[in-house]
């Protein structure tokens, strides 16, 4: 998959550290040069404004790759008048290869490569090409993001098809990325955020603890933007990200609502039949009483079939996919 669309972030300099450590969830002083982080970003309010992974990449220099939120806005906030660089790239692209072979065919082209362990990644080269390998991806499954120059894109893509037939490897589009991450529990803002599915009485903004991404904050840490609120508002949920397993194989839509005791209780987010388990499943916004494993539900909308609240995720919850070795 071309996932050039990610925004990517050079944050260079010997402040570089103290404004990541004010921006972002994470303490990046725990991460060494190879190493890389999830982390959230929030506004003053503590609310959700941006994800990311953060790499460090040497000792004053970092590359933060985050979606479509605020986050390049919350990397600048503050950085007048201090020793810090601050460059958009968008000459590096992003071709993520996912998947259980993902590992067998690039061990054929780059050595060492099964020794990188999940949340790391290495510089090197793929088809004489200047590459850096990620072992990272928006899947849940094992995978690699290998970031190239732009003029370099073309090449591995094509060479990556071509040697890639025995391995089963193809192309997908966006839509499959929709399959995944509902089966693994991976969120896409805004399409699972207040932004899509605003509240009746104010304004958008969700907190950690209702995404379910309050692990995201390293334990103990304070002095990150939205701190003192993201500690206050915990046990305030409004709302839950929940699963939904539907009865049938049948998806439901996004926007469908849910219903118990003749109440509605929720709506879903993104929806898909998983060919991997074989179930209709979903994931969406649900009200906290009802945000509990085998919560009897109806699904109302594009389809009404029984259905049951489930935990996240569907499929690996231990996630040994994704963090096997060897």
């Amino acid at each position: 998959m071309d996932v050039s669309g990610l925004k990517k972030v050079h944050y260079v300099g010997p402040h570089a550290e103290a404004l990541l450590q004010e921006a972002v969830t994470r303490d990046v002083r725990r991460l060494y040069p190879g190493k890389a982080v999830y982390a959230c970003m929030l506004n003053d309010a503590g609310k959700f404004i941006d994800d990311c992974i953060v790499y460090r990449t040497g000792p004053n220099a970092w590359f933060v790759v985050h979606g479509s939120g605020d986050g390049m806005a919350q990397l600048t906030r503050s950085t007048q008048g201090r020793d810090v660089a601050v460059h958009f790239d968008d000459d590096l692209h992003d071709l993520s290869l996912q998947g259980p072979a993902a590992v067998d065919f690039l061990a054929e082209h780059v050595p060492g490569i099964r020794d990188l362990d999940y949340f790391h990644f290495v510089n090197t080269t793929l088809f004489d090409c200047p590459v850096m390998l990620s072992r990272t991806g928006y899947t849940g499954e094992r995978g690699y993001e290998i970031f190239c120059k732009r003029d370099d894109a073309p090449k591995i893509w094509d060479t990556v098809l071509e040697l890639g037939v025995p391995f089963g490897i193809v192309p997908c589009a966006f839509v499959t990325l929709d399959w995944l991450r509902v089966e693994s529990y991976l969120l896409f803002y805004p399409y699972d955020n207040s932004e899509m599915y605003p509240f009746a009485d104010e304004g958008p903004g969700d907190t950690l603890w209702e995404l379910g991404l309050d692990f995201t904050v390293t334990p103990g840490k304070t002095g990150f933007r939205g701190a003192e609120e993201h500690a206050r508002l915990a046990g305030k949920e409004r709302f839950k990200i929940f699963g939904v397993l539907l009865e049938g194989d049948a998806a439901a839509a996004e926007g469908d609502t849910l219903h118990a005791g003749g109440e509605q209780v929720g709506v879903i987010t993104c929806a898909m039949y998983s060919r991997l388990t074989g179930k209709s499943m979903a994931i969406a916004r649900m009200d906290v009483p009802v945000a509990v494993q085998g919560t009897p539900l109806e699904v109302r909308g594009s389809i009404t079939v029984p259905a049951i609240a489930h935990d996240l995720p569907f499929d690996d919850p231990q996630k040994l996919k994704r963090m096997a070795k060897g």
